[in-house]
This record gives C-alpha cells, structure tokens and sequence, in this order.
C-alpha cells in the first residue's frame, strides 16, 4: 500500500478584515482629535491691524463697546439692543450713511459684538466694518 504524501497547505493571502478595523479606528481617532490640535495653535490678538484705520468723518455710524458690555452710539451710551438698532436707523436716515463703525474693546465679548453687527444690519446698514488700532501704536 502507497502511502500519498499529505501537503501541508498554508494561507498565504492576506487577511483585511483586521486591517481595515485597524484603519478605521485610526481614522476615528484622527477625526476626533485634530480640532483639539487646531485650537490650540490659533492665537487670536486684536484689535490690533498693521494697516491703519479710516479717518472718522463727520457723518459717521460709530458703536463703541466697552470691555464690561457697555455700548456707545457716537459717544452716547445706548442701553439697550433695540434702542440702537432704532437709533442707527434713524441715523442712516437723517446722514444717508449705510456704514457702521464697529469699535469694540479687546477684552470685549464677541457675542456683544456680533449682536451689535447683527442690529446694525436690521437697521439698513450696508457695509459693518471693525475698528483696529495700527500694531505700531500699541506699545510693541
């Protein structure tokens, strides 16, 4: 009796079941974590610009906000959001000024500054730009 040799048979292909938990895993951990990596590095010093600002002219919209929330309207405190906005409407009228100059304090917060922005547009204004100081007048 001929005894057949038995082969020994070895899987040689490569198993990616495993491989591709491994990828998505890393893929997850990638996607979770690189917002985290990215606030970090973000360092955000105003209001400081390199260019200056316009010159104010007499006609101006100005809507100062001071560090604890205060806000101006050329000077003049305002006391509340709706009565600004109805004051810059009523100053876009009498002036025909559409823009509204935005002077808002560094240690401002900027959900006030947003809210100003947002009156503003609900008043008529058209353009809404942000006052800085030039880099070379602070001090640095």
């Amino acid at each position: 009796m001929l005894r057949k040799k038995q082969r020994l048979n070895i899987n040689s292909e490569i198993n990616v079941v495993p491989l591709t938990d491994v990828m998505l895993v890393l893929l997850i951990i990638f996607m979770v974590t690189t917002p985290f990596i990215m606030q970090g590095n973000i360092k955000i010093n105003l209001p400081e610009a390199s260019a200056p600002s316009d010159d104010l002219a007499e006609k101006e919209i100005v809507v100062g906000i001071s560090d604890d929330g205060r806000m101006f309207l050329n000077g003049v405190e305002m006391s509340d959001m709706p009565g600004l906005e109805n004051e810059i409407k009523r100053m876009i009228e009498a002036t025909g000024n559409r823009r509204v100059i935005i002077e808002g304090d560094r240690m401002a917060f900027h959900g006030t500054v947003v809210r100003v922005m947002g009156a503003a547009k609900n008043a008529g204004a058209d353009g809404i730009a942000v006052s800085t100081i030039p880099e070379d007048m602070t001090g640095r």
